[in-house]
Order: structure tokens, then C-alpha cells, then sequence
């Protein structure tokens, strides 16, 4: 089973693109939204509860776990991976983030002047700064915080007048700059592709980041077939939420184009 985690309900954007590239297996989808968002937490805060999930994932039988979360992959992921999967006897089991398959589809871009937008918590990490060093040289990103839409989004807002009037003066300065691509780091945003486009103009390309972590996961099972063969291939689906069930169906409907099954209530043990 791939084990999907997110804070709330952008990890569905992420969800959606597997289930468009690969359909076959099965899916588990956990959506932490007692303690959404996670963008405006500190550091240890987002690990504490990232860990807790990935765990209760795993104890789920999950063998993949996907942050499908942009502020967990920036801030949680590398430790995880060393706190519990590098370390003597786990041979069946690993997490996988956003972050690094966006960052390696920028280097194979070459687009050189770049420009990013995410919660606080990542643009406050620098993580995408540091990976995409690792695959592009001489390049220029131009980073910007937007707190106010991932509740714009998940209160049914996104194709608000306000709301484009708020993405309009978050996008503003980047315009200004002529970026070659733009890149949406945080799962939420995809929901904006569009409006994000419109305001940037035909001049930069407004990266399909779900699209690019589905190609990611495509890639990575073919090159680990051990892992790709543990994965049971029933296409079943699975949805828990920390938080009320029947609210997270009807949010959902937002985020995710593919049929949403019952959704189960679940408590993180910490």
C-alpha cells in the first residue's frame, strides 16, 4: 500500500495525479486537519506531527509513505528518513517527499530565473534553494510566502474574486521580475493553476507540480522493484481524517476529481 500524508486536504491535488498515472495500486490517504495548516508552525512542531503520521501509516501497512505536503517534505522529511527508515533492519519500508522531484524537473528545465511560492514554513526553509543547486547552476529564485490561501482554498474560496485579488499582490513582485517559471510549493496551489498562469502571463510557465511528483513516483518504482513489488495492486482506496469525517468529504470535493469513498476518523497517537 502507498501511504499518502498530508495536513489537510492538498495532498489530494498530489492523490489525484497518481491515481491518473498510476491507478493500479493501492492508496491510503491521511489528512491531518485537526492541526492544519502546518505552514505556520515552527520546525519541530511540523516534524513531532509529520512523524506521528507517517507512523500511523505505516502501522496501517503502508510500505511507501509520500509526503504529499510541501512544509512536511521541507521540514520533516530528511530527518524521518533517517530516524526511521536508515537505520539496521528496515529493509521494507521508506517516505518520499515533494520537494525533490520538483527540484530535479527544475534542473531538467534550465529555466534560470525562477521564482517560488509556499507556506512560511517553506519558504522559510530554504530547501528549495539548496535542491535545486544540486541540479542547476547559475540560476536566480525569488521566493514568496502566501499565508492567506491555503484557508482560501480550503473554505471553498479559490475562484473568488478576492482570492484572485489576493493571489494578484502575492504574484506581483515575482511578475515584476520576469521569472522564466514559477513554481507552487505547497499542494493547496495546483487548484489555482489557472489564475496563477492569468497572472503571470504567457512569458513563465507555471510548473503542473502534481503531474511532476506522479512522474517521480513512476520513475522511482521502476528503478526499486523490490519496493514496487510489496505494493498490493487491488486499486483500492482509503481515506482518514483527524478531524470530522463528513467536513473532510465536503472539502475534498474541491482538491480531488476521483471518486471519494467513506472516510474514517481517526486519532494520532503521539
Amino acid at each position: 500500500m502507498i501511504g499518502v500524508f498530508d495536513s489537510g486536504f492538498g495532498g489530494f491535488t498530489v492523490l489525484s495525479a497518481f491515481l491518473d498515472r498510476l491507478p493500479q495500486y493501492d492508496y491510503l490517504y491521511l489528512g491531518d486537519t485537526a492541526r492544519a495548516p502546518y505552514g505556520n508552525h515552527d520546525k519541530a512542531t511540523i516534524l513531532e506531527y509529520t512523524r506521528e503520521g507517517v507512523e500511523f501509516l505505516f502501522s496501517q501497512g503502508a510500505s511507501l509513505v509520500i509526503l504529499a505536503c510541501n512544509t512536511a517534505s521541507s521540514n520533516a522529511l530528511r530527518e524521518l528518513q533517517e530516524e526511521l527508515i536508515r537505520k539496521p533492519g528496515v529493509k521494507d519500508k521508506n517516505i518520499l517527499g515533494v520537494v525533490i522531484p520538483i527540484a530535479e524537473e527544475v534542473g531538467r528545465l534550465k529555466k534560470k530565473e525562477l521564482a517560488l511560492i509556499g507556506t512560511r514554513a517553506t519558504v522559510g526553509s530554504g530547501v528549495y534553494q539548496k535542491e535545486i543547486e544540486k541540479h542547476l547552476k547559475g540560476f536566480h529564485l525569488e521566493q514568496v510566502a502566501c499565508p492567506l490561501l491555503v484557508p482560501l482554498i480550503e473554505e471553498g474560496w479559490a475562484h473568488s474574486m478576492e482570492t484572485k485579488r489576493i493571489l494578484k499582490d502575492y504574484l506581483r513582485p515575482l511578475k515584476f521580475r520576469n521569472p522564466e517559471l514559477l513554481i507552487p510549493a505547497c499542494t493547496h496551489y495546483p487548484i489555482l493553476q489557472k489564475e496563477m498562469q492569468q497572472v503571470m502571463g504567457k512569458r513563465t510557465l507555471v510548473l503542473k507540480t502534481g503531474e511532476v511528483v506522479a512522474k517521480s513516483l513512476e520513475d522511482y518504482l521502476k528503478r526499486h522493484p523490490d519496493m514496487e513489488k510489496r505494493l498490493e495492486k487491488k486499486g483500492s482506496r482509503k481515506f482518514m481524517s483527524t478531524d470530522d469525517a463528513e467536513k473532510f468529504k465536503e472539502i475534498s470535493r474541491h482538491f480531488f476529481k476521483h471518486p471519494l469513498g467513506e472516510v474514517q476518523r481517526i486519532h494520532l497517537p503521539s
